[in-house]
């Protein structure tokens, strides 16, 4: 994680916090709303935080793609991985807060006509320009679209009297000079405190838990060194197929997916040295210093697979994926 992309992570926390105590009017547009990180992860956290009361009050969640869909066709997508638990109730209420524009991403009109819902949301929410509003622009897309999506919004949908926050998904590029080149192209865009770059993976219970495991309990941090440990293997599973990711996986793969990002990101709090405390630049540092030590990965060294469909043929492989 760069320093860049954890400096902002206060911000962007103070922002949607300070919003929920203080009862700001607040919109999250979620780009890539019809995609698959949206359906699993970013509308099943987002009701998440609406059932414990962690999103403000007064706050609408606009989805935005390209795929053509009705309200119900979008309802019924965003909550498709809830669970046959969620109460009812809950999720009608959370529904009710969002709606649906279908849209290209390089075309300023149509981010022209997301503008006008979201001013339309806002008035309906009882605030004008005036008001000290939150916009969250979420980019659950991939990297080949953040550049024409960002100028989309700085040039038609940004509006300089609010707090402005871009949210953008990991992977960040598909390799050293692509991510140096979307870092100058976003930093052209946005204020650095306006940009927050995130891997969700780092919002899982069991990878948050690492930490607190390794450095609140006296017995594992006196034990957790070379001298104790003689190997550490992570590993991945997943009990499903690409499941539509067959085109997103052609164009990037499951090693920039996973690999440069989760798994490093856990191999990271894994292996680091305590930082000198959790806020995210020292934990920043502790990350770097693993990852600079880490020796180049030779091909004769690894072992590489391909999904292939389900023994039962309930799932099919890689090339037999319609994307």
């Amino acid at each position: 994680m760069s320093k860049s992309s954890t400096s902002s992570q206060g911000s962007l926390t103070c922002g949607l916090d300070r919003a929920a105590k203080e009862n700001k009017p607040t919109t999250i547009v979620v780009f890539g709303a019809s995609g698959d990180l949206a359906k699993k992860k970013t509308f099943p956290a987002l009701f998440h935080l609406y059932q414990r009361k962690l999103l403000p009050s007064r706050i609408s969640i606009i989805g935005y793609a390209r795929t053509q869909m009705s309200s119900k066709e979008f309802h019924k997508r965003a909550t498709s991985a809830f669970g046959s638990d969620a109460d009812t109730t809950s999720v009608e209420d959370f529904l009710k807060l969002c709606t649906y524009v279908s849209g290209k991403y390089d075309v300023p009109e149509d981010f022209q006509a997301l503008r006008t819902e979201i001013e339309k949301r806002e008035q309906a929410l009882e605030c004008d320009a005036s008001s000290d509003r939150v916009r969250v622009y979420y980019m659950a897309l991939p990297p080949s679209v953040f550049v024409d999506v960002a100028t989309q919004i700085k040039h038609n949908v940004y509006d300089g009297s609010c707090t402005n926050r871009v949210v953008i998904e990991k992977p960040f590029g598909h390799d050293l000079e692509s991510s140096r080149t979307l870092s100058t192209d976003i930093g052209a865009l946005f204020d650095e405190s306006e940009v927050f770059r995130i891997d969700h993976y780092l919002g899982k219970e069991m990878v948050k838990n690492i930490l607190t495991l390794r450095f609140a309990n006296v017995f594992y941090e006196a034990v957790w060194n070379r001298h104790y440990i003689s190997n550490v293997q992570i590993t991945f599973k997943e009990p499903f197929g690409t499941e539509g990711r067959g085109g997103y996986f052609d164009q990037f793969g499951m090693i920039r997916d996973v690999m440069q990002n989760h798994l490093l990101q856990v191999l990271s709090i894994v292996a680091m040295n305590q930082p000198e405390s959790l806020g995210a630049e020292d934990v920043r540092d502790r990350k770097t210093e693993v990852l600079r030590r880490i020796l180049p990965i030779q091909l004769e060294d690894t072992l590489l697979g391909q999904y292939v469909a389900s023994a039962d043929g309930s799932k099919p492989g890689y090339k037999d994926d319609s994307t």
